[in-house]
């Protein structure tokens, strides 16, 4: 189950479930798109993989109590900005090689 966390791990800006910017690694990192597009150029920070939309759980019962109020967000605040220096080095390496090949 997604943790859903709530806010970018960079900037900590407030990333509620409902975010339609929060970006996700493999691992759950999570990023807004605004900080994925400039500052990590699709290169997570944590384990250099790339990046996609997070997905949107839903916010009432539509199906079997597969829902926020089920299965809530965390409330469990990451933030750890990114050395933006080491953060051009590490993405220099990796930018050119498609996520899904790294």
């Amino acid at each position: 189950m997604l943790e859903l966390r709530p806010t970018c791990e960079n900037c900590n800006r407030p990333l509620p479930p409902h975010a339609t910017d929060a970006m996700i690694c493999s691992f759950e990192c999570t990023f807004c798109r605004s900080c994925v597009e400039r500052v990590l150029d699709n290169v997570c920070p944590n384990c250099g993989g790339g990046f996609c939309p997070r997905p949107i759980r839903p916010s009432r019962n539509l199906r079997g109590g597969n829902d926020l109020a089920h299965y809530p967000a965390s409330t469990q605040v990451r933030h750890r900005p990114v050395d933006p220096v080491a953060q051009r080095a590490l993405a220099a390496g990796l930018r050119a090689i498609a996520p899904e090949q790294r």
